[in-house]
């Protein structure tokens, strides 16, 4: 592979008449050799951002620039797709029916009039480094799913490109081989130091995979940062109702603690971190984890109904309901399923260090 080179977004905007879906003043720096995930609901400017930095939509206004090892930036703004020697793994992977193996993950190599016996030993080293070795004869359609997602990562390595790009690659896979080649798409993009952008809706994936994720919301950067921050420190109520589960309620900060007070019962958790701005209003970020179960007649517990209870391998969640002060139930994760649907129980707080965010803007 040549050396990765990184990426980096200045002010980027993009509008469309009518929808009004785009994107606005877009900000954003990838790593030489990161694995940055794009996440947002549909219509947050996700697959509208790839489009722009692989140079199928044009900005309205902004700089994007590749940035060398050696720091040296080369301005691509307006650069057209064949220029950027840009990879591109689409989500149906737009292989060639008619083609063996060997002949999609080369046919790269053939538009840029390399010769053929090069073409051949550079698409068998693609294939080997995607786990296909030996694979080059066999016919595209004789491939399982998660086999052809490879071949396209192959067609998209082969070239050599300076970044990758995937579109929802993972999405024509079902649940558990979806799982399986998450990882070993993380594994091999790390092994060839591969700088690489992906769009996907599901967390899960964008968890699994990135380094960093970024979120987009209407078109705007809502927060970057790894999997971890924005799990655990959401920047806003936005991306704490979409990243992971959890149930977003008013509180206020007395004594460096989180005070969280539902119907005229108040309980207490640890901050995760101060706010960074001073609000009159703030919510707390109860994840499922930071709640446990007790019996509805524990002192200082918010009485409610479990609504619904699901096993989840090693621990159950319970969503409880008709919790006075609540907004909506309130799910809990607890090691053991002695509850049942219908019972009355109390929900406590764990005593582990809770998120706190201001409320989205009307």
């Amino acid at each position: 592979m040549s050396e990765a080179s990184g990426l980096r977004l200045a002010g980027v905007s993009r509008r469309y008449e009518g929808s009004g879906r785009g994107v606005e003043s877009l900000s954003l720096e990838v790593r030489a050799g990161e694995l940055l995930a794009l996440i947002g609901a549909s219509g947050s400017g996700k697959t509208t951002t790839l489009r722009i930095i692989a140079g199928y939509e044009p900005p309205d206004a902004g700089r994007i620039t590749l940035v060398s090892g050696d720091g040296t930036e080369r301005d691509i703004t307006r650069e057209p797709v064949q220029r950027r020697g840009f990879g591109m793994v689409f989500q149906h992977y737009a292989l060639f029916p008619h083609m063996t193996v060997q002949e999609n993950v080369a046919f790269g190599l053939e538009a840029r009039r390399v010769p053929k016996a090069e073409r051949r030993a550079r698409a068998t080293e693609a294939l080997a480094g995607v786990g296909l070795g030996g694979y080059g004869a066999r016919p595209i359609q004789a491939l399982s799913g998660g086999e052809q997602q490879r071949v396209a990562l192959a067609r998209a390595l082969v070239i050599e490109p300076k970044v990758l790009l995937l579109d929802e690659p993972l999405s024509n896979l079902d649940p558990t081989l979806r799982q399986s080649t998450r990882d070993e798409l993380r594994a091999m993009l790390h092994r060839l130091h591969v700088t690489a952008v992906f769009v996907t809706h599901d967390q899960e994936d964008a968890f699994a995979v990135a380094d960093r994720v970024a979120m987009l919301c209407a078109g705007r950067l809502e927060q970057t940062g790894t999997p971890e921050e924005l799990y655990q420190a959401p920047a806003s109520a936005i991306v704490a109702r979409f990243v992971g589960r959890g149930t977003l309620v008013p509180a206020r900060i007395e004594g460096g603690q989180a005070v969280v007070t539902l119907g005229e019962r108040a309980q207490r958790a640890p901050l995760r971190e101060a706010p960074a701005a001073a609000a009159r209003q703030l919510l707390a970020v109860l994840r499922p984890e930071s709640l446990t179960l007790a019996p509805a007649g524990d002192a200082g517990v918010w009485a409610g109904t479990v609504q619904t209870r699901r096993f989840a391998g090693d621990h159950y969640v319970y969503r409880v309901a008709e919790i006075p002060g609540a907004p909506e139930p309130l799910e809990v994760q607890c090691e053991h399923g002695r509850y049942a649907e219908g019972d009355a129980v109390g929900v406590r707080l764990r005593g582990q260090p809770v998120a706190v965010v201001a409320p989205a803007a009307p």
